[in-house]
């Protein structure tokens, strides 16, 4: 059960023309304080925001859009009676690409000359995933207005929706398609009609087409040819949505896997301070790191929170560790037998069937023991499958770099840099459903009492009911991913310490266990009323370089102390004083640690010139082994050989001595 609450502060973005005209420096309806143009500070937000007399129009595609919410904003509530010239209420988003200092993340246009090659084909990859959902709701319009997409790192975020549109004509009211939304809405009457942002242009493949061209043109010249043609290829009069996206996903991979990739990973799972056992259940521990090769370590990590009491819970939790375990094992073998690159949407459909398997089995255990209702066992699960895909080029071969995330239930997943904190799943619970059926916002789903109860876990019905959530990411900057049960993620508190948190993990001052031992803590002291899990995984691409001894940052132990000369010394005749002859120890021992140190800096230089020699020796053995003629001819340049003087032939017989 999660229970997330409001934020301290929070920074709004204000949609529409009226918002717009509202000067910087005011404050609207004795709450909000505008910092930028549209940029609004909730100075109360403990307080719940205006809703809407009716959810329509203008909200549904932000509600039903919410599986998408790290990259799509969300409602956060509306504002009457900012205008006294207008009584349309003005809509509130959350969620929006706006920084802790109240500044928009940077257009994408802005941003796009600086990125690698493989951020910019990632961001039109994001652009590319969100176009079919976008196209069905009308606000694919978005995708096209670089105005509206903005960049935070490697994530494509929108700053707000922009319904498609045909014509020239001023936005367009909604209030006429209320009628048509009756069966998403609730009832009442309504304080006035809200209006939706409306493009010039149809939005359509062609024109996103057109739009990527034009940022080809400052593309990386790695990669800009190869956008150039498939932005064309979707300027055609029927183009393959399908083909376009295969086109797009092979030039990512081959991107992605030109980089390193390292991996790290550490997991903890603990009863909690209230509680006498453990219903959670993660992968791997400490345990499960052993010194023999596994295939799972570190690219698969799991977090289950059993459901169902001691007898059910522990069980549930543990059978699917061990389900999933078998079936990635059979998956990655799969995948070393066939050097075909499986697709993103194949993947995924693997790991949907993965869970369904997980959950069968455990459904059947409630059948055998006859458990009904609320006695049938679940599980939450939540899983990351960094999958081992390798990328065959003409010139080399590398992981793809591909991160699969698949769940079920609330147990969550993060990314998390030193940057920001982002939150990759959805929890699957009453509050989640209220919004994306078009019922409520989410601030006020919050407030039902059973807003955290599970709406799906695993192993509770059929599999027929289940719907698995998987998404992809690529790993292109050095982060954290997350794994962690509700016991670890409630209040906020994976937001509240992270920053310290992940400075502390990247600069090697905490290990990931001593990360995972944190977190845990943390979450015993804050949130102790639940079992607490966490997996972290460590996730490098920057390239490692040897270390260089620094002989420039080697110091002298008293190399802050400093001996000042007095501009006049003592004559000969005169006496040393006490002072004087108290001065000499400090002397002599500065003098025996410089010593140290001196004796310290050769070591170090012969060390070097050590391992200088033997890395000649070892080019001139390997010169030998490989070109032996050309090893002799090297030789000869440098030494050339000295001829051998033969002594004079030796007389048939001795001289005659003289007499």
């Amino acid at each position: 059960m999660s229970t997330d609450q409001p934020q301290t502060n929070r920074y709004l973005w204000a949609v529409g023309a009226t918002a717009a005209s509202i000067p910087v420096g005011e404050m609207v309806a004795e709450r909000y304080q505008v910092v930028a143009p549209q940029i609004w500070l909730d100075l109360h937000p403990e307080e719940l925001p205006d809703t809407p007399d009716r959810i329509s129009g203008m909200f549904l595609p932000y509600l039903r859009l919410y599986p998408h919410r790290l990259h799509v904003p969300e409602v956060y509530g509306v504002c009457s009676g900012a205008d006294s010239k207008s009584t349309t209420p003005i809509i509130l988003l959350e969620n929006v690409p706006i920084d802790n200092n109240g500044e928009l993340y940077p257009a994408i246009t802005t941003a796009w000359s600086k990125a690698s090659p493989v951020r910019q084909i990632y961001w039109l990859w994001q652009i590319l995933e969100l176009w079919q959902p976008f196209a069905e709701l009308g606000v694919a319009a978005t995708l096209v207005d670089p105005e509206q997409v903005r960049v935070e790192g490697w994530r494509v975020r929108l700053r707000e929706l922009v319904r498609n549109g045909t014509t020239d004509s001023d936005p367009v009211s909604v209030s006429a398609s209320i009628n048509r939304d009756k069966k998403d809405s609730s009832t009442g009457t309504s304080g006035g009609t809200t209006t939706l942002p409306h493009s010039r242009t149809q939005a359509s493949l062609q024109q996103l087409g057109k739009c990527w061209e034009s940022w080809c043109r400052t593309a990386s010249v790695a990669v800009a040819d190869q956008l150039r043609d498939i932005a064309q290829q979707m300027q055609t009069p029927n183009p393959s949505f399908e083909a376009i996206a295969v086109q797009l996903n092979q030039l990512l991979l081959a991107q992605s896997s030109q980089q390193p990739l390292r991996l790290e990973v550490a997991g903890l799972t603990d009863t909690g301070p209230l509680h006498d056992h453990n219903e959670d259940s993660c992968y791997p521990l400490r345990s499960d790191l052993t010194p023999e090769p596994d295939p799972l370590i570190p690219h698969l990590s799991i977090v289950c929170d059993g459901i169902g009491g001691h007898e059910g819970g522990e069980v549930a939790s543990h059978m699917a560790i061990q389900s999933v375990k078998i079936q990635v094992r059979a998956l990655l073998a799969e995948l070393l037998e066939d050097p075909e690159l499986m697709s993103p949407s194949l993947v995924a459909q693997q790991l949907a069937a993965i869970i369904r398997v997980v959950n069968n089995l455990i459904a059947s255990c409630n059948d055998q023991q006859e458990r009904e209702s609320r006695r049938r066992m679940g599980t939450t699960l939540t899983l990351a499958l960094q999958l081992p895909q390798m990328v065959i080029q003409s010139d080399s071969e590398g992981n793809s770099h591909e991160l699969y995330i698949a769940s079920v239930g609330d147990s969550r997943a993060y990314w998390i840099t030193p940057d920001y904190c982002q939150q990759l799943t959805v929890d699957d619970d009453v509050a989640t459903r209220e919004v994306r059926v078009g019922r409520s916002l989410y601030r006020h789903a919050l407030q039902r009492p059973d807003s955290g109860a599970l709406t799906q876990a695993v192993g509770t019905k059929d599999a027929e009911s289940l719907s698995p959530h998987v998404s992809r990411l690529i790993i292109e900057e050095d982060g954290l991913l997350l794994l962690c049960s509700d016991g670890v993620s409630d209040n906020n508190l994976i937001e509240s310490v992270y920053a310290d948190f992940a400075k502390d993990v990247f600069s090697g001052k905490l290990s990931l266990e001593a990360g995972v031992r944190f977190l845990v803590d943390q979450a015993n002291q804050r949130n102790g009323y639940d079992n607490a899990s966490v997996v972290l995984t460590y996730c490098g691409v920057s390239p490692q370089y040897p270390v260089v001894l620094n002989l420039e940052g080697l110091q002298l132990e008293n190399n802050a102390q400093t001996i000042e000369l007095e501009t006049q010394l003592p004559s000969a005749e005169e006496p040393v004083g006490e002072e004087d002859e108290e001065m000499s120890e400090p002397i002599d021992v500065e003098v025996a640690s410089s010593s140290q140190d001196w004796f310290k800096i050769i070591i170090g230089v012969f060390g070097i010139l050590l391992i200088i020699l033997s890395a000649g020796a070892a080019v001139f053995i390997a010169q030998w082994l490989l070109n032996p003629q050309a090893f002799k001819q090297m030789r000869d340049r440098f030494s050339p050989p000295q001829p051998i003087e033969q002594p004079e032939s030796l007389p048939d017989s001795p001289p005659e001595l003289e007499e």
